[in-house]
């Protein structure tokens, strides 16, 4: 039970032209809070966004006849496209009056919203900066728990906070499709814990061909076409 994100597939990750690209294009956006005087962990960061997608996957206007469910169909039938952008302060404020969910972590919150057209961007969220997401550990993130699910990140790619962010995000959807409901509620109940942690070049090698969620990025920012960026390492999956 695995999905091995690779060109030879229809994946919404692929970065060859697809039938996806001639679906309407949307995206999800996802804000950090970025406060001057206290910003949050970069790890801490990539956590909660991979949370806020799961939380919005799972969320029941996603579903069914939800108020949300026909943009999340549009949007995963065509590319996957997640942006996240920064905010603070009043930037923040407006953010948090649309409709969305706030996740918070240790030291991080990230709003997700409902996805929007490519183009379409409300003018609150839209005027918010995606560069400057650059964060940084103040301490080296302890060992990640070996029962719970991590999303490891390429020892070979150097990406900002904001790029790494919407790939642990991207990391997280793709274990979410893989697994059973009742995986899936297990998860939810739990309170989706998972870990993002960068392998070493030994273990992401194993981890490229072990079968489990691979992202390939489809190379619209920031790195190269067809970059594996994150393998999705859930228990359920192994």
């Amino acid at each position: 039970m695995s999905h091995d994100v690779t060109p030879s597939t229809d994946s919404p990750f692929r970065s060859e032209p697809t039938a996806r690209d001639q679906a309407p294009q949307f995206v999800l956006p996802l804000v950090v809070r970025i406060e001057k005087a206290v910003p949050p962990a970069r790890t801490d960061a990539l956590e909660t966004a991979a949370r806020a997608v799961l939380v919005l996957l799972a969320d029941e206007r996603s579903v069914g006849d939800g108020d949300w469910a026909e943009v999340v169909r549009n949007w995963q039938d065509a590319r996957i496209r997640k942006v996240v952008r920064r905010a603070r302060g009043a930037e923040w404020r407006r953010a948090e009056a649309l409709p969305g969910i706030t996740v918070t972590g240790k030291s991080a919150e990230v709003r997700v919203f409902p996805p929007v057209p490519l183009d379409g961007w409300p003018k609150e969220l839209a005027r918010l900066q995606v560069s400057g997401t650059d964060l940084d550990d103040p301490e080296p993130p302890a060992a990640a728990d070996p029962a719970a699910p991590v999303l490891w990140l390429s020892p070979d790619l150097d990406m900002s906070a904001g790029k790494a962010m919407a790939q642990a995000g991207h990391g997280a959807q793709l274990a979410w499709w893989e697994l059973s409901d009742e995986e899936r509620a297990a998860w939810r109940d739990a309170g989706f814990p998972l870990a993002v942690r960068t392998a070493t070049p030994k273990r992401w090698a194993e981890l490229t061909t072990s079968g489990l969620p691979l992202v390939r990025d489809a190379g619209f920012t920031e790195i190269a076409p067809g970059s594996c960026t994150v393998v999705a390492d859930h228990p359920a999956l192994r």
